[in-house]
């Protein structure tokens, strides 16, 4: 356990990998650098013009499917091969590694071979040592394809890229990334986003639904508009929901003192002393697209006036969203912010956090199983909620106040006390939308997955 820790902890510290394959790390930087300026030129073409992103975005599919077609002739399924990744191969988290890290240890799972797919798969090196029957291999390419062809099962959080497809005896799994609150997919009556029409989103989610052999929910409520969104109705598809929390909550009932301080130490800070922490984690905004960068993302926050106000009694660990390709200069507010954008599970940084800042995104759900206070900034509220998204719940039901100036915002981090209890706001939300989040998620929903669940195993 103590290997693993240390392990995990290089992953966050130590600097990028310089080669994740045969070719040296030189040329595929020159190779992007070749390649960077007709990308802008193309997705800037692409985001003026709808009918040119549709002809690239076919011509890339029927070139992508070919080759996968072409990667996975012959190859047989083999029955006991799991592959699991994690937002598109950016992290080991979420519930993917909830379900691997209960499945590689459970005698159930004895004989089965697990897989994980990263693009950056030197810094996961350690789990091919740490745990049993684990390879590690590159998300994208020959390899990933060809595994993709073989393993029985997918267990993923993010979509499958349009272009594979799973054959008829495998099981494909849509772990989903959160509850939602903003609306997704077919809920979409209107779409600010930069590079995709209401049509095009909605195409992208009847693509997956087409897919998927299970989807995981973590209430009715989720199961009610994942239903919906992915229009399962619609397909007859219904019955693929697996309604037993979500797996990757467990560690919130689980955790100890001594993951707590392992935490500490990854992002430096052991000599923190009474200080509070404050983990800031705001979500994506569709409209906010830079050609040849991805979205970009605005924290409408001056950082200077939080260290003055703020610094002296509390540290701001800062997690952008994963779509968010811009980075933010924290340099200058040293041992005030964190960027801790990259760690890989925020789940342990809800744990060691104090306070939770957030806006529209869902990690609020999973937080508040910790019942610890809640502030919700939402300085662009209207525009959010009339033109780039909308809500599937009443905003006054959330389990914290909603702000949407900066100064409240401060003020309101001075209020939240010692003896913080949730009101009785907080644990109605609970009820709601975290009642099945026991700690015990992950076997129940592995069990689903590969049939087991009637097995006697305890």
């Amino acid at each position: 356990m103590e290997k693993t820790k240390h392990k995990r902890y290089d992953t966050f510290n130590k600097p990028e990998p310089t080669e994740d394959s045969g070719y040296s790390f030189s040329i595929w930087r020159l190779i992007r650098k070749i390649k960077k300026p007709f990308k802008i030129v193309a997705y800037g073409i692409a985001k003026r013009w709808p009918w040119f992103r549709k002809l690239l975005r076919n011509t890339l599919y029927s070139r992508r499917l070919g080759r996968f077609k072409r990667r996975s002739r012959g190859i047989v399924t083999d029955e006991k091969l799991i592959l699991f990744e994690s937002f598109k191969g950016k992290s080991y988290a979420c519930s993917p590694r909830a379900l691997f890290e209960y499945m590689v240890d459970a005698p159930e799972f004895e004989g089965y071979r697990f897989v994980w797919s990263f693009k950056k798969p030197s810094r996961h090196r350690y789990m091919e040592e740490e745990y049993r029957n684990t390879e590690i291999i590159k998300t994208y390419g020959r390899t990933y394809e060809q595994t993709l062809a073989k393993a029985k099962y997918w267990i993923t959080n993010y979509r499958v890229l349009d272009h594979i497809y799973p054959g008829k005896d495998q099981v494909y799994v849509q772990c989903w990334h959160g509850t939602p609150l903003k609306r997704l997919g077919y809920d979409l009556d209107h779409s600010d986003n930069a590079m995709n029409s209401t049509d095009e989103i909605w195409d992208k989610y009847k693509i997956d639904a087409e897919k998927f052999t299970w989807m995981i929910s973590p209430s009715s409520f989720a199961t009610e508009k994942f239903i919906s969104a992915w229009n399962l109705k619609e397909f007859g598809r219904e019955d693929v929901i697996i309604e037993e929390g979500y797996p990757r909550n467990d560690i919130l009932t689980n955790y100890d003192e001594e993951l707590k301080d392992f935490t500490k130490e990854c992002i430096g800070l052991c000599d923190m002393g009474e200080k509070k922490i404050i983990l800031y984690a705001p979500t994506w905004r569709d409209n906010q697209h830079v050609a040849g960068l991805g979205y970009t993302y605005d924290m409408h926050l001056d950082l200077d006036r939080l260290q003055r106000e703020l610094g002296e009694d509390y540290i701001l660990l800062c997690r952008l969203h994963y779509l968010v390709a811009n980075s933010i200069d924290f340099e200058k507010y040293e041992g005030f912010i964190y960027d801790v954008s990259k760690y890989d599970d925020i789940n342990e940084l809800y744990i060691i956090s104090d306070l939770l800042i957030t806006d529209y995104s869902s990690v609020f759900f999973d937080y508040a199983n910790l019942k610890k206070p809640i502030l919700f900034y939402m300085y662009d509220l209207e525009e959010y909620r009339d033109d780039i998204r909308g809500f599937y719940i009443d905003i006054n039901e959330l389990p914290g106040e909603i702000i949407t100036e900066e100064e409240r915002l401060i003020q309101a981090v001075k209020e939240v006390g010692d003896g913080f209890v949730p009101d009785e706001k907080y644990m109605a939300f609970n009820s709601r939308y975290n009642y099945l989040d026991d700690g015990n998620a992950a076997k129940r929903t592995a069990r689903k997955i590969c049939g087991k669940d009637n097995d006697n195993n305890d």
